[in-house]
């Protein structure tokens, strides 16, 4: 597997929660101190973009590495819990990087967890 596959998951990772956790903030001032209806919304549409990438590059990364639905499932719904997904990329990245960092032409493994 390439390196950029892991790269580009891991980046929408964390853009993802960074934007997921700027939502909630957002939330928090929208419903509990009646401010900020406009950014709310803005800030709402970009997270669903960004979430929508990241969906398509975990489910690349999810297919090339070979997981089951279950995990694939857990890892896509990590982007709609705040602070989740953060923790979900650091496992995702310690069990992928075998296969990355497998000599070209040979196939390593996929980690079982």
């Amino acid at each position: 597997m390439k390196r950029s596959v892991l790269t580009r998951y891991r980046v929408m990772a964390y853009v993802t929660a960074v934007m997921l956790l700027v939502l909630c903030t957002c939330m928090v001032f929208k419903y509990g101190f009646d401010m900020g209806e406009d950014v709310t919304l803005a800030v709402s549409q970009v997270h669903g973009l960004l979430y929508i990438v990241y969906l398509v590059l975990a489910f690349d990364l999810g297919q090339k590495a070979r997981w089951p639905f279950g995990k694939l499932l857990g890892v896509l719904v990590s982007g709609t819990v705040p602070f989740l997904a953060f923790w979900v990329e650091r496992r995702v990245t310690a069990e992928t990087l075998p296969l990355v960092e497998a000599a070209p032409g040979q196939e390593a493994e996929p980690v079982k967890a």
